[in-house]
């Protein structure tokens, strides 16, 4: 009995320690050190207030990071996402403002995002450009459209059940957009993770070729990912507007970068077929402390915006260090 239950204790210090090698190891183990850091400097910063609040500053960021997770695991990317919370929020705003009621412009706003999903999946998947082409193009294309609607203007006056929903908590102290991140990550870490459709998604991550070959519908699935990406980014940019309360043609402008970087810095290989959602959700975390960590230390937004895309950077590069040392070792032995 005694025999058993060492072993159970050894087996389970062992995958602690393999927890602690891994890069999500490293990433809660950077969190820590960040969330304690934070806590010294205000006492306030673990109060649920504040955590609320740290939340909430980039919740629309950080759903959209959920989707983008998958696309680029399947070995795509999609940085069209941030424009495209623009035009639906400026798409929103033109409605409202030419009569629409808001109750029918939200759902004409959710299926523009899924329009705009189609059309860089048809020229991603049925003409062959790369996403990195299309994307970068719909990225200028849809805020430009953005701007075209409102030109330079602000526009506001929207209905205060619909400023509620950004504004006011939902459930105890929850606002609905983190009702909606958790009910998302949930949603995504099922597909991704724990069925037919996230397996494909990883095969053709790993290799399109391959698993086009072993009969997957590598054009369905891709078509599916990009579609789902513009409708997410849509719903995003409808939260951003009722969390704001007014539409500018800037909405949502550079966003990209930080979703960007909290998929990579969660361990998602930019090449596809590696990463997984608990790391992007520990990499989230990390992101969102940083920034706190940063005002709180009176660094200015140009600071935490370089620190973020210093991160970026190093989200790439020491994964592939690491991962290059490993071989090294190996072949050593």
């Amino acid at each position: 009995m005694a025999t058993a239950s060492r072993r159970q204790a050894l087996h389970g210090l062992a995958r602690l320690i393999g927890l602690l090698r891994s890069w999500e190891g490293l990433l809660l183990l950077i969190l820590a050190v960040t969330i304690a850091s934070n806590a010294l400097m205000s006492p306030m910063f673990l109060t649920i207030g504040n955590q609320i609040n740290l939340f909430q500053l980039s919740i629309e960021k950080i759903i959209v990071a959920l989707m983008m997770t998958l696309v680029i695991v399947n070995g795509e990317i999609d940085l069209s996402v941030a424009s495209m919370m623009g035009l639906a929020a400026c798409a929103f705003g033109w409605l409202f403002q030419a009569g629409v009621p808001a109750e029918l412009t939200i759902p004409l706003v959710l299926a523009l995002g899924l329009l705009g999903g189609a059309f860089n999946a048809f020229w991603i998947t049925v003409v062959g450009i790369p996403s990195l082409v299309v994307t970068l193009a719909m990225l200028i294309g849809f805020r430009g459209i953005a701007r075209i609607l409102v030109e330079d203007r602000g526009i506001t006056g929207f209905p205060a059940w619909f400023n509620a929903l950004g504004q006011q908590p939902i459930l105890g102290p929850l606002p609905l957009a983190l009702l909606v991140f958790a009910a998302l990550f949930i949603v995504l870490l099922f597909v991704l993770h724990y069925s037919g459709f996230g397996r494909k998604v990883f095969f053709i991550g790993n290799s399109a070729d391959v698993a086009r070959y072993s009969g997957v519908d590598v054009r369905r699935v891709k078509a599916t990912l990009f579609i789902t990406s513009g409708g997410i980014a849509a719903l995003a940019g409808l939260l951003f507007t009722a969390r704001t309360g007014a539409v500018r043609g800037d909405v949502a402008l550079g966003f990209e970068l930080d979703i960007i970087t909290m998929v990579l810095l969660g361990g998602v290989s930019i090449f596809g077929g590696k990463g997984t959602l608990w790391g992007v959700l520990l990499s989230i975390l990390l992101v969102l402390n940083l920034r706190n960590g940063m005002a709180l230390a009176n660094i200015t937004g140009h600071l935490q915006t370089g620190v973020i895309g210093l991160l970026l950077i190093l989200s790439v590069l020491v994964p592939n260090l690491m991962q290059d040392a490993g071989r090294l070792s190996f072949r050593n032995r």
